[in-house]
Formats: structure tokens, C-alpha cells, sequence
């Protein structure tokens, strides 16, 4: 701002105490610098500079400005860094889908690291299954998502990135007291007891529909659910089997007396996926350097 450059002549040279001096310090030429000064002079109607062999020195009115000068152009130091830092600070919103349970899946360390990282930045969550979260990143709806699928295989969409965060194993869950009847742990076996399932959207859904379609058989179907807590409920219910996370299957064993079949473990893995062609945009960019805060890259694990 040219009021402010007056200032600065101003300022440069009282301290200095010379017009080249003060131009040097402000990478100026002396006329320019003496140009300012004469207008600022004649615009407040006082002399502010006295002229002496050595130099310049400051009038009494001078050295009545010169302090509020200094502070006029600290203040305007400040609002340029104000600016500044408003060209480079995250705003927008970040759409994220999640899965399970908050907890498991680190939700609140995830969206804290977020804040701090981003504190303009506005989030909004979406719960669903993985097979709807991963639609809904294809078309553009969501951002990022978690989202579950066996190890190493990812979402198996081209246009889709994956960084796999964990991996757990799912156990076969069942009414307390079925014990004996999950003796025979063959698929084949299994099949025949009655079963609460789950939409095709869910990784429940994906994993026990490979181990049927192996063994060549289908399951007894009772009850189809698309949430985790109403699952478990009907299991507690004594309707029949499904899938449960190991922790999970653990402590439902404890504290409800679940049966588990612990000869069977089907493999999973957490992750959080996005399109590959929006990596780069700043929202989903300070996601996946939050991610790292949270979910540490395990030892030789590729990114």
C-alpha cells in the first residue's frame, strides 16, 4: 500500500538519519525516497526533518510521529501475515464414509489429528457398509471411506487407491450354549445351521460367500441384517451363526457367553480408499497425511 511505503521512507530514514542510508535499507533510490517524504510532509502540513550537515535529523513534531508510524507499520506487518496465511490455510469440507465401529476403525484420533492439521477444514461422516462406501468414492459422493476386504486385494477397482491400515480376523459367532454343534467346522457342515446374513454390500457378505461357494453349498438363511449391533442381538437371541471381528467375537464369548468356533478365522483387513485421480486435492491430501499420525505405515509395508 503506497501509505505505507511513505511510512516506511519515513521510519527508515529518522533512524538512520540520511536519505541514502534510509533509501539503501528500503532498496530504493535516493529520489524516491526524498519524493515520499516531501509528500508526506506536505500532506500533514508539518515539517518533520531538520537539515544539518551531518545529516537529518527529526523535528519536534518528528519525533512526536515516529512512534506511531513504527506501530502503524507493525500493524500492517500483521495484517500482511493475516493474509498471507489465509492463502495457504485448508477450507472446504471432507466427505468421509465409515464402516463398524467408531472405535475400531480409530475415528476420533483420525478426525482430532484432522482438526489440528486443518482447523478450517469442515468434515462430514457418512456410515454404510464397505461395498456402498466404495460406490459412493467411484461416483464422486464421498471423499475417502474405510473400507474392508481380504488382505492384499484391495477394492480391485483400477480407478480406486487403497492403503491398507490393519488386519484382523473374523471368527464364526453363535448362541450361547452351541457349543456342539460347532464341532464340525467344515463349510459344508456349517451351512446347514442357520445363518444370519448380511447384504452383498458388506465384507461379511464377500468372505463367507467365497468359503460357501468353495465347499459347493449354500447357507441356511434366517435373517438378513445390515447392522453390526442388530447382528449380534440375534445371535444373543438364539436365531443363529455370523461373523464377528475377533476382538469382537472375544468379548462376546466373555460377556455374553457366545460360542466361537475357534477352529475358523477368516482373514480381513482395514482400510481407507479414494480416487486416484483426487489425491492431490487439498482435503483429501491433509486426510492422508493425517492418516499416517494415526495408522503409522507398518514395517515394509508400501505406500
Amino acid at each position: 500500500m503506497q501509505e505505507y511505503a511513505t511510512l516506511r521512507a519515513f521510519v527508515a530514514v529518522a533512524r538512520t538519519g540520511s536519505v541514502s542510508r534510509g533509501a539503501e535499507q528500503l532498496h530504493l533510490t535516493q529520489p524516491a525516497v526524498s519524493l515520499k517524504l516531501k509528500q508526506l510532509q506536505a500532506s500533514l502540513g508539518l515539517v518533520l526533518f531538520n537539515r544539518r550537515p551531518q545529516g537529518l535529523s527529526l523535528t519536534a513534531d518528528g519525533l512526536a510521529l515516529l512512534p506511531a508510524a513504527e506501530k502503524a507499520l507493525a500493524s500492517a506487518s500483521v495484517f500482511d501475515q493475516t493474509a498471507s496465511a489465509l492463502h495457504s490455510t485448508l477450507r472446504g469440507k471432507l466427505t468421509i464414509g465409515t464402516i463398524v465401529d467408531p472405535e475400531f476403525i480409530r475415528l476420533g484420533a483420525f478426525l482430532s489429528r484432522l482438526m489440528l492439521r486443518a482447523p478450517q477444514l469442515e468434515t462430514e461422516l457418512h456410515h454404510g457398509m464397505s461395498g456402498r462406501v466404495q460406490a459412493r468414492i467411484e461416483q464422486g459422493e464421498l471423499d475417502v471411506g474405510f473400507y474392508l476386504a481380504p488382505p492384499g486385494e484391495g477394492t480391485g477397482h483400477p480407478a480406486l487407491a487403497w492403503r491398507e491400515l490393519t488386519q484382523f480376523d473374523y471368527h464364526v459367532i453363535a448362541p450361547a450354549g452351541w457349543e456342539a454343534r460347532l464341532t464340525d467346522t467344515r463349510w459344508a457342515s456349517l451351512a446347514r445351521l442357520p445363518w444370519i446374513v448380511t447384504p452383498p454390500d458388506s465384507v461379511h457378505h464377500r468372505l463367507l460367500q467365497r468359503r460357501f461357494a468353495a465347499s459347493q453349498v449354500t447357507p441356511n438363511r434366517v435373517a438378513q441384517v445390515d447392522q453390526e449391533a442388530c447382528m449380534l442381538d440375534l445371535v444373543r437371541a438364539g436365531v443363529g451363526l455370523s461373523l464377528a471381528r475377533d476382538a469382537l467375537a472375544m468379548a462376546e464369548r466373555q460377556e455374553s457367553g457366545l460360542a466361537v468356533a475357534d477352529q475358523v478365522r477368516l482373514p480381513c483387513s482395514l482400510g481407507l480408499i479414494w480416487r486416484h485421480d483426487r489425491a492431490t486435492e487439498p482435503p483429501i491430501a491433509a486426510a492422508l497425511k493425517t492418516l499416517d499420525d494415526v495408522w503409522p505405515p507398518r514395517h515394509g509395508q508400501v505406500q
